[in-house]
């Protein structure tokens, strides 16, 4: 592609708040999702692009950086700067594999088995139940337009009658619901983000949220899974947000304990507590109160996907009144409020959270995969965990991304942690969830291990474009 085709489809690239180098990464990004720029496209070099431009070198060198580390682009002495990726038509051998955003979610017809989704795909029989315990309240409903931005009513105080029970007073006005905890991550990066701003994440953590960042122009900066020094960063930095995961953590399964909490909750900065996983314990687990137990800058997120189904759509954020406020009015502008009759649902869905069923299934489905793992792999180092969905599995050698390649031609896909670590150390990492049917485990470790004694690792570690996961 010649450089004048790159810059008239960059359009009014700079026109936007932030540095000009992430201005024009993020335009390139979204030129490369929108298929403008397609895998194995030619880029201009450095300097023509900086003239065409008009911005200096290093605006362009740092772009390209940007979206190298992030494995969008290669660039390579002698053959320019690509965008990564097979070219369409080309055939190429151990292409790097890399399970994104739509193809977890979509169903597959091929007999690859989908390990990436960590999400229950067998409802309980209770969700049918809540649809038709609504009926005759979704009949009576007269004089409502059934636009609810902040959600409706009743879900709202129910979830407040949650929060307060686990130690964390809330009001209704505190409360806002969301079309699951995606998208209450996306409200939370667009109101609290500005291109260039700084983002302490755990490295490794939940991809989801690594990405919702990015989309906003985020600089991601890594701690240890607990956030262990975020105060003295608070200081050094100046972030516009934190990030954590502190019960069960995805992917490593750490639970944070109560000094940790408070010591998180007082670090000067709006800590996003992603409370996804808090409901997944195993039996007989204790029950920590939430971080926004202990400070007010706290804001906890959650949602019923991994608890409940994925498909209900529903999620959460527990905050402050004013910042209430402030995502209800982003939110109305993109989709109104969400569907009512799965929120009346949801209020009876709740209770669930706490039913013995859904913790003992969890538990027999954790140590069936971990008994079968440590059985056919004794080798890998395999921690097992105490509540949660997945297993933060490190290879005895080689790395996660070229293995998963392997996998793949072995009939399953599974997660590699590149795509979960910022700092770059978890390229020796799996990400295997647990949540599937014990027929399905007992399958994709029997692939899992054909698939390693087939594997032979390549002397530079493969690198992949981060990838969504749930």
């Amino acid at each position: 592609m010649r450089p004048f085709e790159v810059v008239d489809r960059l359009g009014r690239w700079s026109s936007g708040r932030g540095p000009l180098y992430l201005l024009l990464a993020g335009r390139l990004r979204q030129l490369m999702d929108d298929g403008e720029l397609p895998p194995g496209v030619l880029l201009p070099p450095d300097r023509v692009l900086a003239t065409a431009l008009a911005v200096g070198r290093t605006t362009v060198v740092a772009a390209y950086d940007l979206l190298r580390a992030e494995g969008r682009i290669t660039r390579r002495q002698g053959s320019g700067t690509r965008v990564a990726g097979v070219p369409s038509g080309e055939r190429v051998e151990d292409a790097p594999v890399d399970p994104l955003f739509l193809d977890s979610l979509e169903a597959r017809d091929d007999d690859v088995l989908m390990a990436v989704c960590a999400a229950p795909g067998d409802p309980p029989p209770q969700l049918a139940e809540a649809f038709v315990q609504i009926a005759p309240e979704l009949a009576q409903i007269d004089n409502d337009i059934g636009y609810y931005p902040y959600g409706h009513p009743k879900l709202r105080q129910a979830l407040a009658d949650r929060y307060t029970s686990r130690g964390v007073l809330t009001r209704p006005e505190q409360v806002l619901v969301t079309n699951g905890g995606q998208q209450a991550l996306a409200l939370l990066a667009r109101a609290l983000v500005s291109p260039g701003d700084q983002v302490i994440v755990e490295a490794p953590t939940y991809p989801g949220a690594l990405e919702v960042f990015r989309e906003e122009g985020a600089v991601l900066r890594g701690l240890p899974v607990g956030l262990d020094g975020l105060e003295a960063a608070v200081r050094e930095r100046r972030p516009a947000a934190a990030y954590v995961i502190p019960t069960y953590h995805n992917p490593t399964g750490a639970v944070l304990s109560t000094l940790a909490r408070q010591r998180l909750a007082g670090a000067g900065v709006p800590l996003i507590e992603d409370e996804v996983p808090a409901d997944l314990a195993f039996p007989g687990e204790p029950v920590l109160s939430p971080i926004a137990a202990y400070g007010d800058a706290v804001i906890s997120i959650g949602s019923l996907s991994k608890s409940i189904w994925g498909g209900l759509r529903i999620g959460w954020i527990r905050a402050a009144p004013p910042l209430i406020n402030r995502l209800a009015r982003l939110r109305a502008v993109h989709d109104l409020g969400g569907n009512v009759p799965t929120q009346l649902a949801a209020v009876h869905l709740l209770p669930v959270l706490d039913a013995p069923e859904l913790h003992e299934t969890l538990k027999a489905r954790h140590d069936h995969l971990h008994t079968l793992l440590t059985q056919a792999l004794p080798t890998w180092d395999i921690p097992p965990v105490s509540g949660g969905q997945c297993l933060w599995v490190r290879l005895p050698y080689g790395d996660g991304a070229s293995f998963a390649q392997t996998a793949l031609r072995h009939g399953l896909a599974i997660l590699p942690g590149t795509g979960l670590d910022i700092t770059g150390a978890g390229n020796t990492h799996l990400r295997l969830h647990f949540r599937a049917h014990p027929t399905a485990l007992t399958e994709a470790v029997h692939r899992l291990t054909n698939a390693w004694h087939a594997y032979h690792p390549p002397a530079v570690p493969t690198r992949i474009r981060p990838s969504i996961a749930i």
